[in-house]
């Protein structure tokens, strides 16, 4: 069995397509897309959580685990957040974090052991969701290792997710996407309409 890790939800989009803002607290019939993955990504994680988020945390208030801020300046992205997940992680002593995105309410209940599965079948360094013919490069499980090799990375410039993640030759575990993507992102009212449709259909 896979030693407990940590679930970094990443929250540091500024929602442009949706007017700016938070975007994991708009509400889904009657809930924040937060909660609704903090419910599905909590019972996956026996290390806990973390929120990967800029500015006055008091927002998220009420959230179950610490608020962390970019280690590096510039917002520099996505990475970003998963280098402050990954240091947090190797500081407690934790070995693994699993990145999700704050604006995706319908995270499979075995995205972490599926994960786990994948990358130790293949040996891998670290394993990816995929859905459909898309590949989620910021939904993923990571050695908290990889820190200093990130930290690196974005130090020189580097920007791109993909850039990084590919290099390692990621193991990946792909979902279905009938009757609806777990993986999908609410980055626009149209995604949010088909979000709440998607709730009344299951």
């Amino acid at each position: 069995m896979s030693a407990p890790a940590l679930g970094l939800i990443l929250a540091g989009g500024q929602a442009r397509r949706m007017g700016g803002g938070d975007k994991p607290l708009l509400r889904l019939a009657g809930r924040t897309l937060l909660d609704r993955v903090v419910e599905r990504l909590a019972p996956q994680c026996g290390a806990g959580l973390a929120l990967s988020a800029n500015g006055d945390p008091a927002r998220f208030a009420g959230f179950p685990g610490p608020v962390l801020p970019d280690p590096v300046s510039g917002q520099p992205g996505p990475l970003a957040g998963i280098l402050a997940g990954l240091e947090h992680a190797a500081t407690s002593g934790i070995g693994s974090v699993v990145s999700v995105s704050g604006d995706s309410p319908f995270l499979p209940d075995d995205l972490v052991a599926r994960l786990a599965a994948a990358r130790d079948e293949a040996g891998a360094v670290l394993a990816l969701a995929a859905s459909g013919e898309r590949q989620h490069f910021t939904i993923a499980l990571w050695p908290s290792a990889l820190a200093e090799a990130l930290r690196a990375y974005l130090e020189r410039g580097e920007r791109r997710v993909g850039g990084f993640v590919l290099a390692l030759s990621p193991a990946l575990a792909a979902w279905p996407i009938d009757p609806v993507d777990p993986f999908l992102n609410v980055n626009t009212p149209e995604d949010l309409a088909a979000a709440e449709a998607a709730l009344l259909e299951s």
